[in-house]
């Protein structure tokens, strides 16, 4: 499946069949409290049948002094005076548990089959590999893997109750109309369902603006991520006017979106008072001619007239469920189109696990373009020994990072093979491969928790010992020893109450604890001034013992400390070997490279 997500509805949106059965697993295991709650949407819909029931016996025994009969049982005037204030107390006791127990059902159950979806999407997102997020907005994410699964599982309970309870409320009310007067019944019955016609109209409506809202809400998210994340920049370069507007313009565009819904739905209930105005008319007329001719009792009359007012409200409520029904649907439809999603990246059935690192890595003819036929590597072969150290140099977008890009297969590549110790990296376990590479990059993301927590990461049962011994060697001590809860000082999201160079040694030391063969340095310390560099370079220093070791850089020392250096332009390794060596090279690219950006670097050491 393709990995770009789509802002319009999912082609399954309507296949309702299809839907049921994908959300069925997610319901299974809440499937006794669901029917039960479905079951008491029962009586709690038929109850407005019994209020109007009741208003027969009490016109015709209570005020006219009948007595009533309903076959061989028969009640008189003083007994139902009695029963039937007592009988209000127990109906409004039933209708509240029974109200209270149904809505606490509906928001246990729906909460819970809505966890259940979210879970089960943030498990699938974390799968995904970089292209997926390379090439979809975070705030079209958002909206795909949390609104919609919310919007979806929360309302599917709610409304397949209100469903249930407004569908046996029409039943009940019916039936007393049939019960007063079946002739009534027949006009009442055929005008009302003249006035919910117009509900069939909407529905492709509704789907065009739950798609386009969807859209513009997906927008939003995106221009309050990137206010967030790029909040300096904005400051920096004054765009608060222009994020403003961007903004302003989403809301009026949401805005639109929602008045369009009302303009053409909002006709219907103001169409619906109309008809149904026309059929209680029309129910009034006939039904005076049936009292004066002595087919229908007064009782029966007002009973009947109760239950045509109180069948309005179910069946308009029925338009409206039925509305909120298919948006649901479209959210689900929008929902498990996420889970077809697979990685493009993934595990061969026969994979083994990598050990360690043994005698090196060879790049073989190797290309790789993220976009089809714009090749980012060229036909690009490279040896690297174990325990050798190697700087990637060149020109911006020549290809460096992505090379070492490729190692932990963040990517996969078009042809050619990557191997370690001869081993193609796609025969390898993913976990085992990338349990071998350490990372370190110019921009570290720290997690949000404590300085502890994001060095754990790269070994969570690591020792108190390996912890101490780290933080030392990626020289993280003396700064720990300025924070008055140490270690396990809290650093907020993305790091951000620390400098840029303790970020860089907070994500050493987690490089470092994790203890693996292969370490790539992308820019480690370009972002750095000179004195946060000199102490972060110590670290990586340490850092790179006994390693094999990838380095992209634009600093010198850097390059000076690597046995050998390649030099990749426009996806092609053009040169390689020591910077003496290199240098030697006339009109070489690196002397070139060397000349335009290091000689600076170098008069100033």
């Amino acid at each position: 499946m393709e990995y770009k997500l789509k802002e319009t509805v999912s082609k399954d949106a309507f296949r309702y069949g299809y839907l049921v059965n994908k959300v069925a697993p997610f319901l299974k295991p809440h499937l006794p409290r669901i029917i039960l709650n479905l079951v008491l949407a029962v009586p709690l819909g038929l109850l407005d049948g019994v209020v109007a029931f009741a208003l027969k016996p009490y016109m015709d025994c209570v005020i006219n002094g009948k007595t009533w009969t309903v076959g061989n049982f028969t009640l008189e005037q003083n007994t139902l005076a009695i029963a039937i204030p007592f009988g209000i107390i127990l109906f409004a006791i039933v209708e509240g548990v029974l109200k209270y127990a149904n809505n606490y059902l509906t928001d246990w159950t729906g909460n819970k089959i809505s966890n259940s979806l979210k879970v089960k999407l943030f498990n699938k997102l974390t799968t995904l590999d970089p292209k997926f997020y390379d090439i979809n907005s975070s705030g079209l994410v958002l909206t795909r893997f949390y609104t919609d699964p919310e919007t979806a599982s929360k309302n599917i309970i709610q409304t397949l109750k209100t469903f249930i309870m407004t569908s046996f409320g029409i039943v009940g009310l019916v039936s007393v109309l049939l019960y007063n007067s079946w002739k009534l019944a027949i006009i009442g019955v055929v005008i009302m369902g003249m006035a919910i016609t117009p509900v069939t109209f909407i529905r492709k409506k509704v789907k065009k603006v739950s798609n386009a809202t969807m859209v513009v809400g997906g927008d939003m998210t995106t221009t309050f991520n990137e206010t967030f994340a790029g909040n300096k920049i904005m400051t920096a370069y004054n765009l608060q006017e222009q994020q403003n507007e961007k903004f302003e313009k989403q809301i009026k565009d949401q805005f639109n979106l929602t008045i369009s819904l009302t303009k053409r739905v909002g006709w219907m209930s103001p169409i619906m008072h109309f008809v149904c105005s026309i059929g209680i008319a029309v129910v009034m007329f006939y039904g005076n001619h049936l009292i004066i001719t002595g087919e229908m009792t007064a009782g029966s009359f007002a009973s009947f007239v109760t239950s045509l007012l109180l069948l309005y409200k179910p069946v308009k409520n029925l338009g409206a469920t039925l509305t909120n029904l298919q948006t649901t649907f479209v959210a689900l439809g929008r929902v498990f189109e996420l889970f077809d999603l697979t990685p493009h990246i993934e595990n061969r059935k026969d994979s083994i696990p990598m050990r360690t690192l043994n005698s090196g890595i060879s790049f073989e003819n190797v290309w790789f373009e993220y976009e089809e036929n714009t090749p980012v590597l060229k036909n690009f072969s490279l040896n690297i020994a174990k325990g050798e150290t190697i700087a990637l140099v060149g020109n911006s977008g020549g290809g460096k990072s992505t090379t070492v890009n490729l190692l932990p297969r963040f990517y996969d590549i078009k042809s050619g093979a990557i191997k370690f110790d001869g081993v193609n990296i796609k025969d390898f376990d993913l976990n085992s491969l990338r349990e071998n590479i350490s990372f370190v990059f110019q921009d570290n993301f720290l997690f949000s928790g404590t300085i502890r927590e994001n060095i754990l990461m790269g070994k969570p049962d690591a020792t108190e010992d390996e912890i101490n011994l780290v933080i030392k060697m990626a020289h993280l001590d003396d700064f720990l020893l300025t924070l008055e809860n140490g270690l396990d000082t809290y650093v907020g999201e993305r790091g951000a109450s620390l400098s840029g160079g303790q970020r860089q040694r907070v994500a050493i030391a987690r490089a470092m604890i994790k203890n693996a063969p292969i370490v790539i340095l992308d820019e480690a310390t370009s972002a750095l001034d000179n004195e946060s560099e000199a102490i972060v370079q110590k670290a990586l220093d340490n850092l790179m013992q006994n390693k094999t070791v990838f380095v992209i850089a634009h600093r010198l020392t850097t390059i000076h400390n690597a046995d050998r250096i390649a030099v990749i332009n426009e996806g092609e390794l053009v040169e390689l070997g020591t910077h003496d060596q290199l240098m030697t090279i006339p009109d070489g690219n690196y002397k070139h490279l060397y000349e335009m950006q290091f000689k600076e670097q170098e008069v100033n050491v």
